[in-house]
């Protein structure tokens, strides 16, 4: 991973936006918008406290002096268009608040951003938003009916799968009443065991079922030389076993490297 991804609550917030040059305007003025539509407060140079800094400037020599003086005051800044001399980077966004997604190539090539999120604007529903409202909202029904962290896991887990009751890639007529039914289902655990052979250092030859099993396993189980891209793809928190002697409950993924 090149960089850190962060989501910034700016709202009621100070943000410093600068224009230096006349054609550099309209890329300040895009800036400017976003972080209106973050709850920001857009700011000159000279205000107080401000949080972060964006600089379009037409010159670069002028960009890097501004943005030193700028970092002097300890703030981050983004030089539009000009990755080498910003502390971050805006990615093409997908909002769907309160789900948002930003898609970055770390400066290599906004075009490929661009086409990026195109794609994936296709296939996520309007419904996304409410359906994560849905869910927010029901956390103390979910509690109730399902007491255990697990349980809740597993339960929000099979609801969210490609085609589960709340898949978020279906769009959704009513999220609300789709969450009811959901938390209305069975969360208990069911023990699995599953081998995926690992043939390839490359993440991108697995299926989208062994995938989907290694984002979602309760146990991993690691045998032989697996590279460390596949193993990433694993749930994080599942836990790591050494030998399996008896299966856990919930379910095992068995990476096994082939010879």
């Amino acid at each position: 991973m090149d960089a850190l991804p962060l989501f910034l609550s700016l709202a009621g917030r100070p943000v410093i936006v600068l224009a230096l040059g006349p054609d550099a305007a309209e890329a300040a003025a895009a800036k400017a918008r976003l972080v209106v539509a973050a709850g920001g407060i857009v700011v000159d140079e000279t205000a107080p406290d401000p949080v972060l800094a964006f600089v379009a400037a037409d010159d670069a020599a002028q960009a890097a002096v501004v943005a030193a003086r700028l970092r002097a005051r300890g703030l981050l800044v983004n030089v539009v268009d000009r990755p080498a001399m910003s502390d971050f980077l805006m990615g093409a966004i997908i909002d769907r608040s309160p789900v948002q997604l930003a898609i970055s190539t770390g400066g290599a090539s906004a075009s490929l951003s661009r086409a990026l999120r195109g794609r994936l604007e296709a296939l996520l529903p309007a419904s996304l938003g409410g359906l994560a409202q849905a869910i927010a909202g029901a956390r103390a029904a979910a509690s109730a009916a399902h007491p255990g962290v697990a349980d809740r896991r597993r339960l929000w887990e099979r609801a969210l799968a490609a085609g589960g009751t709340l898949d978020p890639l279906r769009p959704l007529d009513d999220p609300q009443a789709a969450v009811t039914a959901a938390i209305a289902g069975v969360s208990s655990a069911v023990t699995e065991v599953r081998t995926i052979v690992v043939a390839s250092p490359d993440p991108g030859e697995l299926t989208l079922n062994q995938l989907a099993a290694l984002g979602r396993c309760d146990a991993l189980l690691i045998e032989g030389d697996v590279p460390a891209a596949v193993i990433d793809r694993a749930r994080r928190d599942a836990i790591r076993l050494v030998a399996l002697a008896e299966a856990p409950e919930g379910l095992t993924v068995i990476l096994r490297a082939t010879d």
